[in-house]
This record gives C-alpha cells, sequence and structure tokens, in this order.
C-alpha cells in the first residue's frame, strides 16, 4: 500500500533498504538466473526480504507466505504485474494482453475473459480433451527411453489450438502449429531482441520477427472469418465465446483478441506441459506412488488424482517469482522500497520452505488432504487480482493427459538418476527432457 500522510511518509523515508549481495549487477543477473539454488543462501544471510539487481532492475526478492500476501494482493495501482513483465516477453504477447495490461486496463480485459473460463465453459471442453489426450498416447514408443517433455509440448499445445481457437485439421491449423512450437522454443536472446529494433534485420531476430508476423496473419484471418461467419455464440471454443462476449456494451476489439490468443497459446501450453512432464518424471522414479496414482485412476478417484498434480506442482514450481513494479515507495518486512523497483514474490522458496510443508522435497500428495497446503504457501496460480484466469483449464487439461497415460502405461525411468531442474527463459523444465520409459498395462 502506498504511504499517503507526511507521518507516514516521513517514518517511510527512515527506514533503511533491504540487505543484499555487493555484486556487479551482470554477476548478479547470472546467479539470479539460478535462484532456485542461489536462494537458499541469500535466506540464511540476509533473511526474506532481499535486495538483488536483475537484468539492471534494482530489485526485491520475498521469501515468506505473508510477505507474498502483501505483494499478491497489494493495490494494483502500486503493484504493476503488466510492468514486471520482461520486455521482449511484452511485445510478443502484445500490449493489449491481460498479462502485460495494469490497472483499469487489466481490470477491463480480465471481465471480458471470464465467461470462457468459468466453470460451465469449462465443462464444455473435457469430451474434446479427453479425444486428443488419448490420440496422442496412442502414438507413445513402448519398451524404449524418451523424453517426456516434447511430447506434453505437443499434446497440449493441440490442446490449445482446438479448445482454444476451435480449429480442426487442416490448413489453418497447420499454420499456426510449427510457428507456436518454434515460438515457445525461441531462446531468451532471440526475445531479447525485441527491444532492439536494429537486431530484427539479422539472422534469428529476424526469422523470428518473420515467424511472428506469420502468426499474427494466421490469427488475424481467424477473427476476420469468425466474425463474418456471425455463428460465434453457438461455438464452444474460447476465441468463439470471446468474440461473442459483451459487457456493458464493450467487446474486444481484433488486436486485443489476438493479444489474448498469443498470451494463451504462449504462456498456457507450456505451463502444463512441465508440469506434466515432471509428474511423469517422478511417478516413473517412484513406483509405490505411481501404484497409488493408478488405483486413483481405476477406482475414479479424483481427489487424490488432483491432488497429485498439485503436489508436482509444489515440488517443481514453473515460475519460481513472479514480478511486480511499483508505482510508490512501500514499506515491506521492516524495509523500505522504493519506487521504480522490482519486487519478485517467492513461489519457490515457500513452497519449498520446511516451516511451511513438511519434509518439502518428498513427494506426498496427501498434504492437500491435511490443511497443510493453503491459499498463501501454494501458489502456482498466482494469487490477488492478478491470479491466473486458466487456473480451471490447467488443471482439467494435466488431469485429462495423465488420466490417459496412467490407463494405458506403467511407467519407469529413462535415466538411473533423477533429473534437475533447469532454467529456461522464465520458467524450470526438466534437465533432460523427463526421460522416461512406457510399457502398456495389462488390460
Amino acid at each position: 500500500m502506498s504511504q499517503t500522510t507526511p507521518a507516514a511518509t516521513d517514518r517511510l523515508a527512515r527506514l533503511p533498504l533491504p540487505p543484499g549481495p555487493r555484486l556487479p549487477g551482470l554477476v548478479q543477473t547470472a546467479l539470479f538466473s539460478h535462484r532456485d539454488r542461489i536462494t537458499p543462501w541469500l535466506r540464511k544471510h540476509y533473511g526474506d526480504v532481499i535486495a538483488v539487481s536483475v537484468l539492471g532492475r534494482p530489485s526485491v526478492l520475498v521469501c515468506s507466505p505473508e510477505l507474498n500476501r502483501s505483494v499478491l494482493s497489494g493495490e494494483p495501482t502500486t503493484f504493476h504485474a503488466g510492468e514486471g513483465r520482461i520486455q521482449g516477453i511484452r511485445n510478443v504477447m502484445g500490449e493489449g494482453s491481460v498479462v502485460t495490461t495494469d490497472e483499469a486496463a487489466h481490470q477491463r480485459l480480465r471481465k471480458l475473459l471470464v465467461p470462457p473460463f468459468n466453470g460451465a465453459a469449462l465443462r464444455g471442453y473435457r469430451d474434446m480433451m479427453n479425444e486428443l489426450a488419448a490420440r496422442e498416447m496412442s502414438r507413445w514408443p513402448v519398451g524404449t527411453p524418451f523424453a517426456a517433455q516434447p511430447r506434453m509440448n505437443a499434446v497440449t499445445l493441440e490442446m490449445m489450438l482446438h479448445v482454444v481457437l476451435g480449429l480442426q485439421e487442416g490448413p489453418q491449423l497447420d499454420a499456426l502449429r510449427v510457428p507456436f512450437s518454434r515460438l515457445v522454443s525461441a531462446s531468451m536472446a532471440v526475445y531479447a531482441g525485441e527491444v532492439v529494433p536494429q537486431l530484427q534485420r539479422f539472422g534469428p531476430w529476424k526469422r523470428f520477427r518473420q515467424l511472428r508476423e506469420r502468426i499474427d496473419d494466421a490469427l488475424y484471418a481467424e477473427i476476420r472469418e469468425r466474425r463474418s461467419a456471425g455463428n460465434t455464440a453457438d461455438r464452444g471454443d474460447v476465441l468463439s465465446q470471446l468474440i461473442a462476449t459483451q459487457v456493458d456494451g464493450d467487446r474486444l476489439s481484433d488486436a486485443e483478441l489476438r493479444d489474448q490468443m498469443v498470451t494463451l497459446l504462449l504462456a498456457g501450453h507450456e505451463t502444463t506441459a512441465i508440469t506434466l512432464s515432471w509428474t511423469l518424471h517422478d511417478l516413473a522414479h517412484d513406483q509405490a506412488l505411481q501404484d497409488k496414482a493408478i488405483a486413483a485412476v481405476d477406482t475414479g478417484d479424483d481427489k487424490y488424482f488432483e491432488a497429485v498434480i498439485k503436489e508436482s506442482m509444489r515440488l517443481h514450481p514453473v515460475f519460481y517469482a513472479v514480478a511486480r513494479r511499483l508505482t510508490h515507495d512501500i514499506e515491506l518486512g521492516g524495509y523500505r522500497v522504493p519506487a521504480g523497483y522490482t519486487v519478485f514474490a517467492g513461489i519457490g522458496p515457500v513452497q519449498s520452505d520446511p516451516g511451511q510443508h513438511a519434509d518439502p522435497h518428498v513427494f506426498r500428495p496427501e498434504r492437500f488432504f491435511d490443511g497443510s497446503a493453503t491459499a498463501w504457501n501454494w501458489l502456482p496460480f498466482g494469487a490477488g487480482v492478478r491470479r491466473c484466469l486458466g487456473g480451471g483449464f490447467a488443471m482439467m487439461e494435466s488431469t485429462a493427459i495423465l488420466r490417459e497415460v496412467l490407463l494405458n502405461y506403467r511407467l519407469t525411468p529413462g535415466r538411473s538418476r533423477p533429473e534437475s531442474a533447469r532454467a529456461r527463459h522464465v520458467v524450470y523444465i526438466p534437465s533432460h527432457g523427463a526421460r522416461i520409459i512406457a510399457q502398456r498395462r495389462a488390460k
């Protein structure tokens, strides 16, 4: 919360800045790229409010449920999530995306985006998700090691293209399938080139710009065709519902629709694919756990089955922290954090904290039945006014795919040792792609 009274302003000005390592900015940025490994050391030396420099930005990492609550449920006028995004990613998603906007603009978009993600709409996607998951399972190699993550990327992208865009097999789907795969797999250096227009005339940055243009052309053509057909209210996909949605006479423009589609496809499918990859990896390495998960599938124990996915999200957070850019000076944990700073709410530090979760490095789905997982120590979808709108969609997608895997296969490890997490862009992925071996279950 911003402080406005003279006394409060004076008190805030006297507070110390947060402590942190005194290292060159480039060194701190390099260390922060391994934040899952360096944060325990930082907490031991500096506490739960830590000053860091990331990509040249003065920043603060907070590492407790209470501090995360202060950041994630703070005033949207003070804590800007859109501004907290890396500029290259903002450019790709678009300035009209629900992820890149703040305050009134974000509130307006969020209101227009709610209908396709409510309970009734979600139930309408289930059959298509189940069909696509079954199709993917029929293609799996049997008895030989393979990396699960590329296959999870492929099936979740198919779900997004079919369910979100409403595309069927054909040239329109082909026009987006490969380009979006390449968009997701592009390096951070290529994304960084988005903020240097001169680079976009050369090499990988030129190819990336051309890739974006192909995607935009295909999306705008689909939006125009859908509008002219005039039957969007009768279709069940997300794009059609967004075109049909009107709130107090307000509708999304073509450019805004494009930005939401890119955001959903870019952010939605990879995060779910990573969670599923880790889940398959952990089940393959723990046969007793896999026995319980298979039993839950066979008996229809959805509560335990969903707890398996939630525990995977806790143990392997896709995002280690989420960013907010400050518009006012604030107090956090007894320190003054100036306007212009980026505050990172630490999801990973809290979800791996033994003070919050007993035996935090053990995969134990039962912790979701004993009340130890709360809204502020389990944060895979964020919290507050910026909580992920697609959280329910992601859970439904994850359960559809994992259920189909365990109905058909028994998993064993594709490598002798469990894989570690590796940073890629702003997410954490299995270091070797979650290598597993699948054997068909006896029916």
